[in-house]
């Protein structure tokens, strides 16, 4: 196959995670060394928008008419990001090569052959006339891939080094890692998503306060963390599943973590369950700001046992996606790393090494973009153990 060469231009890439809370969107200059970010905006999605991605995460009525009218709502969000981009960098739409549109998971079954991601690129393209690339993680898949995590091939194009072994961790709505071994190659870079990063904790948040997200981690920090609960939900068999593995809400959903509170009552009393009278809601064994302190817990200690198992020799740790916004949950990891004996790495976020945490993904569909456009594969067999290298990505010309 011949390869064509690598298009060094401007690329636009979007990201709308498992957060469900709005679109990351950059402009990247790939024309030096190092892909460098000409600007960035976020665009919140509307309560509307945001009630409808999260209902269609699980079965419903009509499903395929409100999954195409929520994707062409998602991409007009995503258009509005675009004209907010190159409104703000003054560059020329026809400057740009082509967007990089990830779309939303609403179901990831790998096991089943399929990942689906809603979105609809050509309403894209008409709209900001610009080319899109998209669909990027269905080819893995169907070359009996995860699918998932499509990150770490970016990560090591922008992070690894040659002399310092490294880890990458980005806490999104699922928190993943990339291990970069000190190299420049990627033959050893292996990545997997971990489990829950800030999905549980913002779905708890908004079911007991109203709000999207705790912000700075200040209601987890309120609370004291029921060791019964945690130890439950690390026994859940993902955790233990050794790399390949990928996951999401179709396992780590509010269902799961309402089954292993309902635990507490059929299997014992929570060591917390005289405090559950203040404010818990009926019957709870365990108070909300308890639950919440014990979700983060969660996240650091699954985080910490993963970089313990996988990536010991770290010498750096790098943190991205928006739990790395998040004071307690950074304090909490790095005590988990702490008391694990991770103590030889040093533990920062990408913002320290010149990219900015809330960049990072949104900037890796861009490079993705660019890969499938210059015929490059965009996935890393070892990490999502597809059968070979793929070119990733459907184009719709503008």
């Amino acid at each position: 196959m011949m390869v064509a060469p690598i298009d060094d231009g401007l690329y636009i890439g979007l990201m709308s995670g498992t957060s469900l809370d709005g679109v990351d969107a950059v402009l990247a200059d790939f024309s030096s060394s190092r892909a460098r970010v000409r600007g960035a905006v976020y665009r919140a999605f509307s309560p509307a928008l945001r009630g409808e991605l999260m209902a269609l995460q699980r079965p419903g009525a009509d499903e395929l008419h409100r999954a195409a009218v929520a994707a062409n709502a998602l991409v007009d969000v995503y258009a509005e990001a675009v004209d907010e981009l190159l409104a703000s960098t003054a560059i020329d739409r026809d400057a740009i090569t082509a967007i990089g549109a990830h779309g939303q998971t609403v179901r990831h079954r790998p096991a089943d052959g399929y990942t689906w991601q809603i979105n609809n690129p050509a309403r894209l393209a008409e709209a900001t006339h610009i080319g899109v690339v998209a669909d990027f993680r269905s080819r893995d898949v169907a070359a009996g891939g995860q699918g998932a995590p499509l990150v770490p091939a970016f990560h090591a194009a922008l992070f690894q080094d040659r002399k310092t072994a490294r880890a990458v961790v980005n806490i999104g709505g699922i928190a993943n890692i990339t291990w970069l071994p000190a190299s420049t190659g990627t033959d050893d870079v292996r990545g997997w998503d971990t489990g829950p990063g800030n999905m549980l904790l913002d779905a708890w948040t908004e079911r007991h306060l109203g709000q999207p997200f705790d912000r700075d981690g200040e209601w987890a920090a309120s609370g004291r963390i029921d060791q019964t609960l945690l130890a439950t939900m690390k026994a859940e068999p993902y955790f233990a599943k050794a790399p390949p593995k990928s996951t999401g809400r179709d396992l780590f959903d509010s269902e799961w973590l309402d089954q292993r509170i309902a635990s507490l009552v059929s299997g014992g009393v929570s060591p917390v369950a005289a405090r559950a009278g203040s404010g818990s809601g009926e019957g709870a064994p365990v108070a909300p700001q308890d639950v919440q302190a014990t979700l983060l817990a969660l996240t650091a200690d699954t985080i910490a046992d993963a970089l313990t198992r996988h990536c010991g020799d770290a010498k750096s740790v790098l943190l991205c996606g928006g739990g790395a916004r998040n004071p307690v949950l950074m304090k909490a990891l790095r005590d988990a790393l702490a008391k694990a004996g991770v103590v030889a790495a040093v533990v920062q976020t990408t913002d320290e090494v010149g990219v900015p945490s809330n960049q990072v993904e949104a900037l890796a569909f861009a490079w993705l973009a660019r890969a499938a456009l210059s015929s490059q594969p965009g996935n890393l067999p070892a990490v999502t153990g597809a059968r070979g290298p793929r070119i990733l990505g459907a184009h719709y010309p503008r």
